[in-house]
């Protein structure tokens, strides 16, 4: 059964947000943290999946994404900012855990989500958060990074930055599909599978240009969660998977994913897990190979559970 439900947003109008409820008492609560440019509709297979297992599912659409558009209608802003929307999502952490107290809860965050859910790792390490599933993560050279925030802001405050930033988008997301032979669209680079492409094209709520000042906002975001005093912050006991497609060109082909989980494990990060899918692009919920992906989160989040 799903359940739709709204709550005030930290930085302006309401945050969608749904839970998908399993037929039993759930035995845990997985937050999916979506990722830019997207929206919740598209977790529904693997939120059904968890469901199945006896998992409580929930998710909210971030500020300025899916059904989460403030009052002024500019998609893809966030207003006061990237914790602003980490506060959001922390909220429906809290939320959850009223409602259903005492039950183990995870993050899964991909993409923009990982960046989101790592800043939650760390500004709220003492939230009795059970695990993180981490999904098509990146790690940025300091140089690029903060090059990349000097031109964002510059842009920002020539051109305002509520206004699409396509020199931005090109600047980030532009080599993304180098690597794929013979492309048919921009986004061949998300997954192998094909049908999944075309729909992600033909959804409004999906692919399009965000505002110069999201793309400012998430790279601060990523420059803060590659502080070595914000790493050092998070709660060492955490349980970390981290899982990326082995052709993700957000995680640099699986590098940038590897210096991740090694920068937790220097940090003094316990349980750090990572696997790599060969030939996977960046959705690898959504790539032909899912089903494989399902049951290797599931198996990890089982680890975890009281008598397993």
């Amino acid at each position: 059964m799903r359940t739709d439900f709204y709550y005030d947003s930290c930085g302006a109008g309401r945050i969608h947000a749904c839970s998908w409820i399993p037929d039993k008492t759930p035995i845990a609560v997985v937050q999916i943290v979506h990722g830019i440019a997207e929206h919740v509709e598209r977790y529904q297979v693997f939120a059904d999946y968890l469901n199945q297992q006896g998992v409580l599912v929930v998710a909210e659409d971030h500020m300025g994404h899916g059904a989460s558009i403030g009052n002024d209608g500019i998609q893809g802003y966030f207003q006061g900012g990237w914790f602003a929307v980490v506060e959001d999502t922390y909220t429906l952490v809290r939320r959850t855990v009223e409602a259903y107290p005492g039950i183990p809860y995870f993050l899964f965050g991909h993409s923009m989500g990982s960046f989101i859910a790592r800043s939650i790792l760390a500004k709220y390490p003492d939230s009795g958060i059970a695990g993180c599933v981490i999904c098509g993560t990146a790690w940025q050279p300091a140089p690029i990074l903060t090059a990349g925030i000097q031109i964002s802001r510059l842009i920002c405050k020539t051109y305002g930055e509520k206004k699409p930033g396509k020199v931005l988008e090109k600047m980030i997301f532009g080599g993304y599909n180098q690597r794929v032979e013979h492309p048919r669209s921009a986004y061949d680079w998300l997954s192998r599978d094909g049908k999944i492409v075309d729909a992600y094209i033909q959804d409004p709520l999906c692919g399009f240009t965000a505002t110069a000042g999201l793309l400012r906002d998430m790279l601060l975001g990523i420059a803060y969660i590659q502080e070595p005093k914000v790493l050092r912050q998070m709660c060492r006991n955490t349980p970390i998977f981290f899982v990326a497609g082995k052709d993700d060109p957000v995680g640099a082909y699986g590098k940038g994913v590897q210096k991740t989980a090694q920068v937790f494990r220097d940090v003094g990060m316990q349980d750090v897990t990572l696997r790599l899918y060969p030939l996977c692009r960046h959705e690898i919920l959504n790539e032909i190979n899912k089903t494989e992906v399902y049951a290797n989160v599931w198996t990890w989040i089982s680890k975890y559970l009281p008598g397993r």
